[in-house]
């Protein structure tokens, strides 16, 4: 696929030999699991549930009502969906035809989606009629209206109508080695790069989170987070549960009284958490009304978690805590069940595979010893080579020996553990979902009233870090705009999601500087 970096034959062919690459698509993995796991559930929401057996027939109709709607193999499609059966049947139909989903999240608003678009020159969008309170149709239609010539499929929730047959017969469509989809990165720019994963490495992460998590077919996810992340997709996640047979609950939101309820219900035994969200479990009074004691365990990522927080976990909720770090370029880390206490609540574990290669390094490149803190680098069966389409980016992000410089600081102890203390690239973790300040400032100066703005994440006790906005006025005798006026226009002229509104307006007449001039957004911080 043009723009992508390949793995270097030598090492694809290390991968394949040691068995972690085994020739297995993503349409293969579900057939697989249909054939062995028919009338076990699969997914269900709270409109619709399937079985495997019935999700791999609707998976047929609506990849045969995508191929006659114009999408082909190597096509790349947006896919805009919330946490809903619907999500299901269309990745893996997309699957199924050979096309490729570019995964945003449901909380992407229309200029979002645009970048998302025109970046990966994407022939289809696909999203639902109206969820949650928000009119996804509306930002289908602005999509369409922007962006022509390509095919936008609006999925009405709850019925299965809209695509009826005739099905796409089964046929493998697509090589193992051949990229899967297009992830989002964080990023540390106003672009998102695009993170190219094949089924080939990506499907050896899944499998290998499902058996370090001990996933089998009598295990129930639910799904908390958004469905896209690649941590609710792949860590175990959606994927795991779908290599071991077992079912996924949708949360159609993360509160804990919606949450609990589902645990009851559906006999939950494991989700995956951020920590505000671990948080909001632990602190809430709703726990007391449900019956939670099929849970065994919570893997909590995408944020560092403080270790009184992990305390708790096991005494309060019942079941066992799985520390997860990994990022959607590749390296994946767990916490082990067995694991002793000091090491759950401290780490956030060690790499999935032994040839998941890790250097720590100071800022002139050269490595660390253990129990030092330095920059992560990695390279491994499942960590990608390149972004794609990134020639740039890919110089200054991977060393010239193949490994991806995560932005991350660590400190690594003499078992392979790794402990993430802190960030070298210029990223905002706002409860797991990572904002570069450069985008939300790009949007912010389309402001006539902004003279200049600087935005910077400060610390924060439930999130990790939240968004401050500093910002100049055009006049700096005006008190226009304010802070209200400044969230509106971002969220009704730019349309951007909303866990980019920055949380605070800071209104200042200068910025600090370094000695060279620059803003100073450490000092900012403070």
């Amino acid at each position: 696929m043009p723009g992508v970096v390949g793995y270097p034959d030598e090492f694809a062919a290390l991968y394949r030999d040691k068995g972690y690459w085994v020739d297995q698509t993503h349409s293969d993995l579900l057939a697989s699991t249909a054939a062995q796991f028919g009338n076990r559930l699969a997914v269900v929401d709270a409109c619709r549930s399937l079985t495997y057996a019935e999700l791999a027939d609707r998976v047929k109709l609506v990849a045969g009502e995508f191929a006659r709607g114009g999408i082909a193999r190597g096509d790349r499609v947006v896919v805009h969906m919330p946490n809903t059966v619907e999500y299901v049947e269309v990745v893996f139909a997309l699957f199924e035809i050979g096309a490729l989903p570019v995964f945003a999240l449901a909380a992407h608003r229309a200029g979002d989606i645009t970048g998302f678009c025109s970046a990966t020159s994407a022939a289809g969008y696909v999203t639902v009629d109206r969820f949650g309170g928000t009119d996804y149709s509306t930002i289908a239609a602005e999509i369409a209206r922007t962006h022509p010539d390509l095919t936008a499929v609006v999925v009405p929730i709850g019925d299965e109508s809209w695509a009826s047959g005739p099905a796409l017969p089964r046929c493998r469509r697509s090589l193992a080695s051949d990229v899967a989809f297009l992830q989002l990165s964080g990023g540390t720019t106003g672009t998102p790069k695009l993170i190219p994963r094949t089924h080939d490495d990506y499907l050896y992460s899944v499998r290998e989170s499902a058996r370090i998590c001990a996933i089998d077919e009598t295990s129930v996810m639910l799904a908390v987070l958004p469905i896209s992340h690649n941590f609710t997709m792949s860590s175990p996640g959606l994927l795991g549960m779908v290599a071991a047979g077992g079912a996924v609950v949708m949360a159609p939101d993360p509160s804990p009284d919606t949450c609990f309820a589902l645990v009851e219900k559906y006999s939950v035994t494991h989700a995956a958490l951020v920590p505000p969200l671990l948080v909001a479990w632990l602190n809430s009074s709703a726990r007391a009304l449900r019956d939670i004691g099929s849970l065994d365990g919570v893997w909590v990522g995408g944020a560092t978690l403080p270790a009184e927080v992990a305390r708790r976990v096991t005494p309060e909720l019942g079941c066992a805590l799985t520390q997860v770090f990994g990022m959607a370029e590749g390296l994946v880390n767990y916490t082990r069940l067995g694991d002793d206490d000091e090491t759950v609540f401290t780490t956030q574990g060690r790499p999935i595979s032994p040839d998941d290669e890790v250097r720590v390094v100071d800022d002139a490149g050269q490595v660390v010893p253990d129990g030092e803190p330095g920059n992560l680098q990695t390279r491994g069966p499942y960590t990608i080579r390149g972004y794609y389409a990134a020639p740039e980016h890919n110089s200054t992000c991977f060393t010239p020996d193949g490994f991806y410089c995560t932005g991350d600081v660590v400190i690594r102890d003499d078992r392979g553990y790794l402990q993430v203390v802190g960030r070298t690239k210029d990223q905002i973790n706002r409860g797991g979902e990572k904002v570069a300040p450069a985008m939300v400032e790009n949007h912010l100066l389309a402001h006539e009233g902004i003279h200049d703005v600087s935005v910077v994440g400060t610390p924060d006790s439930e999130l990790g870090e939240k968004i401050c906005a500093y910002v100049i006025r055009r006049d700096p005798q005006s008190e226009s705009p304010t802070a209200s006026q400044l969230r509106a226009f971002l969220r009704t002229e730019r349309k951007v999601a909303a866990y980019t509104v920055p949380d605070r307006f800071e209104f200042v007449i200068e910025f600090p500087t370094t000695s060279v001039g620059k803003i100073d957004k450490k000092a900012q911080t403070i």
